[in-house]
C-alpha cells in the first residue's frame, strides 16, 4: 500500500512564543516581555528506549533545549501494544496541556490491531514532523546481497525466512513487508512476522541473526550500519537515502512499490487553546533552527512539516487508510 502523500510544507517564520498562564497548561519564563523559554513541557515515547519514536522525541527535545525554546523537558517511555498503552495514557489525561506523545503510522495501525478503546482521533493535533523511507535490513552475514536474492529465497520458504519488524501489526514495519510481499506474489497472510516493540528491540534480534531480515526505518540503524554489523538491502521510498547511497529503491530493483512511514506529536483532547499554540509555535521554532535541518540530514529524514488542523485532517485520513487495509489483512 501507497499512503496517500501531502505536500510537503515550509514552515513560516518561527512565531515569538508567547507565555499562557493555565491551571495544567505550560508556561514561559519571563523574558523581558517578548517570552522565554518554555518550562513544563513533558513528552511519552509509547515504546522502548532506542527505537524511532524513541530517537525522533530525543533529537527534538535536545534541540529545544539547545535553541532556548524549551529547559528541562522530560522525556519518557511508557510501553506497551504498540504504543496503544501511552494512546490510552494521552486520551486519559484530558485537559493536560504540558503533556505530548511521540506518535506515528504505527501507532494508528496498533490502535486498531490491538482492539484499543483509545483512537488517535480523539487527541488534540499538534504536528507532523518527518517521513521517512523504509528498509530492508539483513545482518552482515547473511547470505542475501540484493533484495532480489531475498526475495528468491522468501518466495521459496515463505515460513523458513522470518521477517521481524519494531512494531506490532498494523505499523509500519508491518506494513512495508506486507506489501513487499503482494509486491512479489506472495500472500501476506503466510508471511512470518515477528513482532518487536520498538527499534530497540529488533536491533538485537536483528544482530543474533535470530530472523532473517528486518523491516525498519532507515534512521532506526545508523550506528550499526556505519559499523559494518547490518546492511540495508533496498530502501521503499522514492528516492535513494543520503545516509546510505548504495542501497538501491525498489523501484531500481525491478519491484513496484513506494512506502514511507511518517512521525508526529499529538496531545491530550480538551487542552486550552493556548497551551495548543504554545506546543504549535515551539515545534514551528525547533523545525526552523539550523540545527533541525541537520538532524533531518544525519537521520535521513525527509522535511514533512505541517501543524494544527491541517495534521488533524491528515490523521483523519490515515486513520480510514489503514483501517480498510487492516480489514483486507483480516487484522481488524
Amino acid at each position: 500500500m501507497k499512503f496517500p502523500r501531502r505536500a510537503l510544507l515550509s514552515a513560516a517564520a518561527a512565531v515569538p512564543l508567547a507565555a499562557t498562564a493555565t491551571a495544567c497548561g505550560l508556561t514561559a519564563e519571563d523574558g523581558g516581555g517578548d517570552g522565554g523559554p518554555l518550562t513544563g513541557l513533558r513528552i511519552m515515547v509509547p515504546n522502548s528506549p532506542g527505537g524511532g519514536y524513541d530517537t525522533t522525541a530525543r533529537s527534538i527535545a535536545r534541540i529545544m533545549e539547545d535553541e532556548s525554546i524549551a529547559k528541562a523537558i522530560e522525556v519518557f517511555n511508557l510501553e506497551g501494544a504498540g504504543g496503544t498503552v501511552g494512546l490510552q495514557r494521552v486520551v486519559s489525561e484530558e485537559a493536560n496541556g504540558k503533556l505530548a506523545m511521540q506518535m506515528g503510522l504505527g501507532v494508528v495501525g496498533a490502535s486498531y490491531t490491538q482492539n484499543s478503546e483509545a483512537k488517535l482521533t480523539a487527541t488534540t493535533p499538534l504536528a507532523k514532523l518527518v517521513e521517512e523511507s523504509g528498509a530492508i535490513v539483513v545482518p552482515a552475514a547473511s547470505p542475501f546481497q540484493t533484495v532480489q536474492d531475498l526475495v528468491t529465497a522468501w518466495q521459496g520458504d515463505l515460513k523458513g525466512v522470518t521477517v521481524g519488524g519494531g512494531s506490532s501489526p498494523g505499523g509500519p514495519d508491518h506494513l512495508l513487508p506486507m506489501q513487499l510481499a503482494k509486491a512479489v506474489g506472495i500472500d501476506p497472510t503466510e508471511v512470518n512476522y515477528v513482532s518487536y516493540d520498538g527499534g530497540g528491540e529488533l536491533l538485537p534480534a536483528l544482530l543474533g541473526e535470530k530472523i532473517a531480515f528486518g523491516a525498519s526505518g532507515v534512521g532506526e540503524f545508523i550506528d550499526q550500519i556505519e559499523a559494518g554489523q547490518l546492511r540495508v538491502l533496498a530502501v521503499s521510498g522514492a528516492d535513494r537515502v543520503d545516509v546510505v547511497p548504495d542501497a538501491p529503491t525498489f523501484i531500481e530493483s525491478g519491484i513496484d512499490l513506494e512506502f514511507t512511514n511518517w512521525r508526529g506529536w499529538v496531545a491530550p483532547p480538551g487542552i486550552e487553546d493556548a497551551d495548543r499554540k504554545a506546543w504549535i509555535d515551539a515545534l514551528t521554532a525547533m523545525h526552523d533552527s539550523a540545527a533541525w535541518q541537520e538532524e533531518l540530514e544525519k537521520q535521513g529524514w525527509t522535511d514533512a512539516f505541517i501543524t494544527g488542523d491541517e495534521f488533524g485532517d491528515f490523521l483523519t485520513e490515515q486513520d480510514a487508510t489503514v483501517a480498510a487495509t487492516l480489514q483486507e489483512l483480516g487484522l481488524a
